[in-house]
C-alpha cells in the first residue's frame, strides 16, 4: 500500500515566550526564523517548520507513559554515532539541558534534550532508510 502522507510538515510546540524562544532555537539549534508576533514564532529546523505557540504556564509537548515515564514527542536523526558524541557535548557546552547518550537495545545510539520551556527531544544516531534514499539521489543529481 502506498503511503497517503508524505511528510510532517510542521510540528507546534507550546513556550512562554514565542520571541525569546525562536531566539534561542537559533543561537542554540541554528533555526532559520521565518515569522514572529506575539502569539508565535515560525522557525525552520530539520527541514521542518515548527511553529513556537505561546501557551499557558507548565505546558510542554511532553507526555507521561503507562509507566509513568517522561517522554518526548519528536527525535532528530543525526547521520551517525560519530555526529550523535559530537553534538552531545556541543549542546552541553551551550548550556542546553542534554541527558546522557543511551543504548536503548535498537539500531544507533541516543540522548534527550529540553528546550527553555522544557519541551524534550530525542536525537538518534541513524537517519531514516527513505532519508538516507532521498538523500543520496539529490547528490547524484548535484
Amino acid at each position: 500500500m502506498k503511503e497517503k502522507l508524505i511528510r510532517v510538515g510542521t510540528a507546534y510546540v507550546p513556550v512562554r515566550n514565542p520571541n525569546l524562544s525562536a531566539k534561542w532555537y537559533a543561537e542554540k539549534l541554528g533555526a532559520e526564523i521565518n515569522y514572529q508576533d506575539v502569539d508565535k514564532a515560525i522557525i525552520n529546523l530539520a527541514n521542518q517548520s515548527f511553529f513556537l505557540v505561546k501557551s499557558e504556564q507548565n505546558e510542554s509537548a511532553n507526555f507521561t507513559d503507562y509507566k509513568g515515564n517522561k517522554r518526548f514527542c519528536l527525535t532528530f536523526e543525526v547521520d551517525g554515532i560519530d555526529i550523535l558524541y559530537k553534538l552531545h557535548e556541543e549542546f552541553k557546552g551551550l548550556g542546553i539541558e542534554t541527558g546522557e547518550i543511551e543504548d536503548r537495545g535498537h539500531a544507533g545510539e541516543n540522548f534527550v534534550f529540553c528546550d527553555p520551556d522544557g519541551n524534550m527531544f530525542d536525537v538518534w544516531s541513524e537517519l531514516s532508510p527513505s532519508f538516507k534514499n532521498l538523500r543520496a539521489s539529490f547528490y547524484e543529481e548535484v
